[in-house]
């Protein structure tokens, strides 16, 4: 158990916390494997919560000396991970049937910010199916290029026509077949992998109210301005004929994207809040009383000057305990939280948004885009 002062050299913690469980070595590996309590009490520890911990590893090949530990040279690194978040439960069958939504060499501009635009039509299944899985299917090498997908449900009234071609998204000359696409089905961000739905729920497919058409929308992220990218990713939906007990869906909660919006520049800290109000509640969840709805993951989104999120949650006007939060938001580590427990929201409740952003960094304004 040790910590870094200010200068970064390593000193062992009088307070000594982490308790070592079992050690093996081969000829390749060593293993350590340790535990600690979440919350130490030690000012030289850092607590461990439900928001993303960074992980800092290093290593040298030999053991440490007399005289402390040998530098690890470029044996070095990092990785994002929520340690709290529940273990998936992976009741799936290797043989179950899946198809891809993916986009055909697409030419990413040398901009800093493309929304990219492609309809697709579901699969005709004649009967309801339920998606159980959605994977990420991120071209080699594009992992930082690639920063979300979300997939929208599109009118039922479209022909194959709009299939022909993609476009770029919010353009004043993009197909107006696009403006029907207005129901966010499901939503992937940077550094997430697959995800797949709790053994009860499923997205349901196949029945004359579910989509037939769908508009998926990509955000690549090319800050370097590189030219000549060419794009193949999208998703991959796995489902099965064996229905679950519920339908998902998703509900969206937080700050409209507008142009009255906007963040400051030098703000160590600027806070911003999107509300759903108990008017909006009511008008969106009437069709689910009286039970409201079941909410099982929460993906909290934001851009490079987030630095936390915080879903708030009120009933009755009594604000409940947080649905969902990250003190230590990583732009490039965006994947669901599965909830412990499922949480009920109701029609007349309250959802607020908290975005913490800080532009200290910048020397103009901030333009908050999707």
């Amino acid at each position: 158990d040790y910590f870094t002062d200010e200068n970064r050299v390593l000193k062992k913690d009088p307070q000594q916390d982490y308790h070592l469980e079992y050690a093996m070595e081969n000829s390749t590996h060593t293993i350590l494997a340790f535990s600690r309590q979440l919350h130490t009490c030690d000012t030289n520890d850092k607590s461990i919560t439900e928001s993303t911990v960074r992980v800092i590893w290093a290593y040298h090949h030999k053991d440490m000396g007399e005289a402390g530990q040998n530098y690890h040279g470029s044996n070095r690194g990092t990785k994002s991970l929520r340690l709290l978040n529940p273990e998936k439960e992976e009741v799936l069958s290797a043989s179950l049937p899946y198809f891809d939504l993916t986009n055909r060499d697409v030419p990413v501009p040398d901009k800093d910010t493309t929304y990219w635009c492609q309809m697709f039509k579901i699969p005709v299944q004649h009967e309801k199916h339920h998606v159980t899985k959605v994977e990420p299917l991120i071209q080699k090498g594009h992992e930082n290029l690639v920063h979300h997908i979300l997939l929208y449900q599109c009118s039922s009234n479209l022909n194959d026509s709009v299939l022909d071609y993609g476009h770029e998204c919010y353009h004043p000359n993009m197909p107006d077949s696009f403006l029907t696409c207005e129901t966010v089905i499901f939503a992937w961000a940077i550094g997430g992998e697959g995800f797949t739905y709790p053994p009860h729920v499923g997205l349901s497919i196949g029945t004359a109210a579910d989509p037939q058409f769908v508009l998926m929308e990509v955000h690549y992220d090319n800050p370097s301005y590189t030219e000549g990218l060419i794009d193949n990713s999208g998703l991959r939906l796995i489902y099965t004929p064996v229905l679950r007990k519920y339908d998902a869906g998703v509900i969206e909660a937080g700050l409209w994207v507008s142009l009255f919006h906007n963040i400051p520049p030098g703000m160590p800290e600027f806070v911003s809040e999107g509300h759903c109000t108990l008017e909006c509640l009511e008008e969106a969840l009437g069709a689910e009383r009286p039970a409201g709805i079941h909410v099982f993951a929460v993906l909290l989104h934001a851009h490079l000057a987030g630095r936390a999120i915080r879903m708030r949650h009120f009933h009755n006007g009594e604000e409940q305990k947080l649905l969902a939060y990250d003190d230590e938001f990583d732009f490039n580590f965006q994947e669901f939280q599965y909830l412990k427990e499922e949480r009920t929201i109701l029609p007349g409740d309250n959802l607020i948004t908290e975005c913490h952003y800080s532009t200290v960094d910048r020397i103009r304004m901030t333009w908050v885009r999707k």
